[in-house]
């Protein structure tokens, strides 16, 4: 096994792609944008993850890209500030991770690969033979002895070889949205929240960026609607949303206008393998954890990590799925819990959250406090050891 396609080019498909490299591999990127994907929202990398961007000497370029963000502040209905927490706290931080925009990382990653991998932009898989033959929409067929299905939790690679997502698919009971507004609020490195019952809204700007993300998410049942449809998501955000105080009504009329609009309900993977003949999944199209987690990234570099080496070891998938599994598991487990928090379901849970809030820092142990907040995460983030397949 030598020549190997991945589909897509976010955090799992570039780096698969720079583990495969590094082992010898032929590698081939098809991604369906035009380009590479920029922007999207802040994200954290944990644990083990951290473990890989050190091996693939990252580590300084990623820490001089960090939010650095400093400061949270939960706001009332009229806009009257009500409570404020620090990064440690609403991050989850206890120093031994980092925080980077989304497209940032990718970035970063992209530039360790392009000059050593085939990236084909403008272009996606339509079909996969036994024998590894592949269509394209645009290019002509070709035989690969392997192809990576690194395409998101509404994975086409997965659709063609293992059936519909619906088999896979668990609703976690919320959507969420996001996208570039105007920073209006002045925000430097800050977020400003506001949460009504089921519903909440975020606007952050990070230590380089003059614009402000908004955030939204909300309690709902399964919603049926097109994925590639842009402007009936919006719809559905503003229905999701009306009637919310604040400075909701303006981001609202912001999204509007929004190039980088993302939405997508709060969901998870779940597939009992992540292969099948000449085609394995990894990241969230193999086990999305959703954004709820505060993982996807990491689960995706460290997949990615792991799938290279087995491969390039000889235990190939199997051994991909026996090093992995513990990890996903614990990292999924996040989701729920973390729910609880980022979306309250009543007036009385939200006030009792802005007055534990409030207490927190005139609390004695209040840095016990932090490492009992994000104890649950950083376990999750590092519970797997990782071999070192270089060697």
């Amino acid at each position: 096994m030598t020549n190997i396609l991945i589909s897509g080019a976010s955090i799992a498909g570039t780096t698969t792609a720079y583990w495969l490299r590094r082992h010898g591999f032929t590698v081939t990127v098809v991604e369906r944008a035009p380009a590479l994907r920029e922007g999207g929202y802040k994200i954290d990398i944990r644990g083990a993850a951290l473990q890989v961007i050190e091996r693939m000497g990252l580590m300084d370029a990623v820490r001089a890209r960090s939010t650095d963000m400093r400061v949270a502040t939960h706001y009332d209905a009229k806009g009257r500030p009500v409570a404020t927490m620090d990064a440690a706290l609403f991050g989850g931080r206890t120093g031994d991770d980092v925080e980077i925009m989304r497209g940032d990382l990718n970035e970063l990653l992209y530039e360790l690969t392009r000059d050593e991998v085939e990236y084909i932009f403008d272009d996606s898989i339509t079909g996969i033979a036994d024998d590894g033959t592949v269509t394209f929409e645009r290019s002509q067929p070709r035989a690969f002895d392997l192809v990576i299905g690194a395409d998101g939790a509404h994975s086409n690679v997965r659709r063609l070889v293992f059936g519909e997502e619906e088999r896979f698919a668990r609703h976690l009971g919320h959507y969420i949205s996001i996208c570039t507004v105007p920073n209006t609020l002045g925000l430097d490195r800050e977020e400003a929240v506001h949460a009504a019952p089921g519903r909440t809204a975020n606007v952050y700007s990070t230590r380089q960026d003059t614009g402000a993300k908004a955030l939204f998410m909300w309690s709902s049942q399964p919603l049926a609607y097109d994925h590639r449809n842009v402007t009936e998501q919006k719809e559905l955000l503003a229905r999701a949303m009306d009637g919310t105080g604040w400075e909701v009504p303006g981001l609202l009329a912001a999204a509007r206008d929004a190039k980088d609009f993302y939405f997508d309900s709060v969901g998870q993977i779940h597939m009992d393998r992540w292969s099948k003949g000449r085609v394995v999944l990894v990241g969230d199209a193999a086990y999305c954890a959703s954004p709820a987690s505060g993982q996807g990234t990491s689960l995706a570099i460290v997949g990615a990590y792991v799938l290279a080496g087995e491969l390039a070891a000889g235990d190939g998938v199997d051994g991909y799925e026996r090093e992995l599994r513990g990890f996903v598991a614990a990292n999924q487990a996040l989701a729920e819990a973390n729910l609880k928090g980022m979306v309250i379901p009543s007036r009385l849970a939200l006030w009792v959250q802005i007055k534990v809030i409030k207490l927190i820092p005139h609390l004695p142990g209040r840095d016990r406090m932090v490492e009992r907040i994000a104890g649950p995460i950083h376990r999750a983030a590092n519970a797997i050891s990782l071999k070192n397949y270089m060697e």
